[in-house]
């Protein structure tokens, strides 16, 4: 796990995190506002973590195109020193 990804999967879970405080406290009130919130925060932070985990897959993806475009290469230069 890179580190932008880390931050953003920490950043994600502190919003999910609070977002329950805030919308506990609000039902536990009775306040609305506080409650629709805190839903809010917590939908923003579930989306961050779905945005981190489908970078993470892209960088798995890019990583994997790169070295068997690499490995091409080497077969291309190699085949060509023969002749």
């Amino acid at each position: 796990m890179s580190y932008a990804k880390g931050g953003w999967l920490m950043g994600a879970q502190s919003d999910q995190a609070k977002g329950k405080l805030k919308e506990a406290a609000g039902t536990l009130t009775g306040n609305q506002d506080l409650e629709s919130e805190g839903k809010a925060d917590r939908r923003a932070g579930e989306a961050k973590e779905k945005v981190a985990d489908v970078k993470g897959k892209v960088d798995e993806a890019a990583d994997t195109v790169a070295k068997k475009a690499g490995m091409m290469i080497d077969k291309v230069k190699h085949a060509l020193h023969r002749k």
